[in-house]
């Protein structure tokens, strides 16, 4: 169940080639561009809200959701926490065995600015979640998410910046970490995170039933290890 092409994309790309069966919900629906994956996907378009979940989740092992993003306070609070909500109890109503949430990072931002919608909303759809799947249920809090994305058929190469940040902030991490109680520090200091590196921790979760929890960065990196060759 996706929002943004970014992420949802490279989950869908990683999955098909690990031989999972992928059926991908959105509001834009299959991709106008076509690459050999794509047709592998099966491409529905809907709204969370008013889902046929019969047609979605049957068959279904998982779902992962990468709803999310920015707008209003309003705006915030539906796509980052409601529409996660409205996702979790209808897989649990469908008795699909795991879900995989992609938040974010718990940042040591001061309180006015984690009270906001797009921070309460991720934190209400993990309580959710957690709630619901409590031995099953998956959390990655990735900070910034780099890679090739493509907007309106132009791609924007944000591994150009991501990738020299994290292998920066890896080779000095020894020397920032008494930095990282400072507030808001990690705004800076939190490592990027590859989206495929993402995408192969999603399917890490898919495939191992006895993965879950909620993830940090470095967590998830190390997760995408051991399925990413």
């Amino acid at each position: 169940i996706r929002r943004q092409w970014f992420c949802g994309s490279a989950i869908c790309k990683a999955a098909v080639s690990k031989g999972i069966e992928v059926i991908s919900l959105s509001r834009s629906g299959r991709p106008s561009y076509s690459d050999s994956w794509v047709d592998q996907v099966t491409w529905l378009t809907g709204d969370v809200f008013y889902a046929n979940w019969d047609e979605v989740l049957a068959g279904a092992t998982a779902v992962v959701s990468t709803l999310g993003g920015f707008g209003s306070e309003e705006q915030m609070q539906r796509i980052n926490g409601e529409a996660n909500v409205v996702a979790v109890n209808a897989a649990k109503d469908f008795g699909i065995p795991k879900f995989i949430l992609i938040s974010v990072h718990d940042y040591n931002l001061p309180s006015f600015l984690l009270s906001t919608g797009y921070f309460t909303g991720k934190r209400k759809a993990e309580s959710e979640l957690l709630s619901k799947y409590p031995t099953s249920g998956v959390v990655f809090r990735p900070g910034f998410i780099y890679g090739k994305r493509k907007v309106d058929g132009f791609e924007i190469p944000l591994d150009l910046i991501g990738e020299p940040i994290e292998k920066f902030l890896s080779a000095v991490e020894n020397f920032t970490k008494p930095l990282n109680s400072l507030p808001a520090s990690d705004l800076l200091l939190a490592p990027p995170v590859s989206v495929d590196d993402l995408a192969f921790a999603v399917v890490n979760a898919v495939v191992d039933d006895d993965f879950f929890g909620i993830f940090t960065i470095e967590q998830i990196k190390e997760a995408a290890k051991s399925v990413k060759v």
